[in-house]
């Protein structure tokens, strides 16, 4: 019996593994902005794979505000949640709390329910980078990297890469600093994360999300990071349609 259960987990994670290594788009990192893009491209018939570096998926959502499970959004964002069936509650002034824990296994099961692929404990380290053009990332299993083993990763192609890595904006960072690009900022580089001022994060993190260089897109709080926005908090509004616009702005984009 032992070996049956190996083989079954074994040869169906390569059957998912193996299919998922030419994409029409990788997104990196599950967060909020990622799970909704996820979601939106693959109903949009989209091949679309998830890459967390985490074991559980769902970003910051899950300790809500300092680890009062809980968080907000506002009233424009209501109608996402209720794409992912998430239940959600008046709090007054436009807006509306949601259970953290409900909002991150429901951006998580929408997202592969809707088709999306997420594969979890896998970091990015690297970009493909083709004739001036983000084709795709490099991949290795987290506790390899997390323990420097020196061991080769591996390459998923895509047609367009997401990065929904938070405030850290690691891929823009890698495209940046590795193939020496100018990105679209006013700048031309990663200006930075500003201070908390939720209000003008929330519309800052959807301003800011867009494509800022071939192939490469921004969302969430990498979005802020890249572009110099404020930081927001445990407000998750912004995050969400940023997810919305990034979908939107990739789906046309694409062939």
């Amino acid at each position: 019996m032992e070996e049956k259960i190996t083989a079954a987990i074994t040869g169906r994670f390569f059957e998912k593994f193996t299919d998922n290594l030419t994409l029409d788009v990788a997104i990196v990192g599950a967060g909020p902005s990622g799970l909704v893009a996820a979601k939106l491209l693959a109903e949009a018939g989209r091949k679309v794979a998830v890459f967390e570096r985490k074991l559980a998926p769902g970003g910051g959502i899950w300790g809500g505000g300092m680890l009062f499970n809980e968080v907000v959004v506002q009233d424009d964002t209501l109608d996402i949640l209720d794409g992912f069936g998430i239940t959600h509650r008046q709090a007054g002034d436009g807006f509306h709390t949601v259970d953290a824990v409900e909002m991150a296994s429901g951006l998580i099961f929408g997202a592969r329910k809707a088709g999306a692929v997420i594969f979890n404990t896998i970091s990015v380290e690297d970009i493909v980078f083709h004739d001036d053009k983000v084709c795709g990332v490099v991949i290795l299993w987290t506790p390899v990297q997390r323990l420097d083993m020196h061991v080769d990763p591996l390459v998923v192609v895509s047609s367009a890469v997401l990065d929904g890595t938070g405030h850290p904006s690691e891929i823009a960072a890698i495209a940046s600093r590795k193939a020496g690009v100018r990105i679209d900022t006013p700048d031309g580089t990663i200006m930075g994360e500003r201070p908390m001022w939720m209000e003008s994060g929330e519309v800052t993190t959807v301003e800011n999300t867009k494509k800022i260089y071939p192939g490469l897109y921004v969302s969430g709080m990498a979005a802020n990071n890249v572009s110099g926005g404020f930081r927001m908090g445990p407000i998750f509004g912004g995050m969400l349609l940023s997810g919305k616009k990034a979908a939107a702005l990739i789906g046309k984009d694409l062939p």
